[in-house]
């Protein structure tokens, strides 16, 4: 994407679309995530700490990085489909590099390409500390297919 390309702002058509899917999204909503940045092609994520995310150690559990991981890519991958279709996930696959507790997670989905039926997109998850310091946390690799649209 250019660099002198705007970022997408939250009463854009397309910020509009990810964020009414997102919406839509039980298990999302139940988390608290929200979205932060709608570019074509690019979407980022964030995700709370809380009891809702966490594993037997306190810590984000891996599902947690996982579907963070998962919407983002996805919803970037939307960013690039044509109006009235959606997407959904084929296979992800996805290496956790370290854990955190408190603060937050944020995911970036990246289209790798995008094609008409067949979507390759990737996610970083990145913790981001009370005090703002950011470290690595995962990375994704997704395959996503265009479906209709619902009503």
């Amino acid at each position: 994407m250019p660099i002198d390309q705007p970022m997408e702002t939250p009463t854009s058509a397309l910020w509009q679309r990810v964020q009414n899917s997102l919406n839509r999204q039980g298990m999302m909503v139940h988390l608290q995530a929200r979205l932060l940045r709608v570019e074509p092609g690019l979407v980022e994520i964030a995700l709370p700490y809380s009891e809702r995310v966490t594993q037997q150690q306190n810590g984000f559990h891996g599902g947690a990085m996982g579907a963070l991981a998962d919407i983002a890519g996805g919803y970037a991958a939307l960013t690039v489909a044509a109006e009235g279709l959606e997407v959904t996930t084929v296979e992800y696959k996805i290496n956790f590099l370290a854990a955190f507790q408190g603060g937050e997670l944020r995911a970036v989905g990246r289209v790798v390409r995008a094609g008409r039926r067949i979507i390759v997109t990737t996610a970083e998850v990145l913790h981001v500390a009370d005090d703002g310091k950011q470290s690595p946390c995962a990375v994704m690799q997704q395959t996503l297919t265009t479906v209709p649209g619902t009503p």
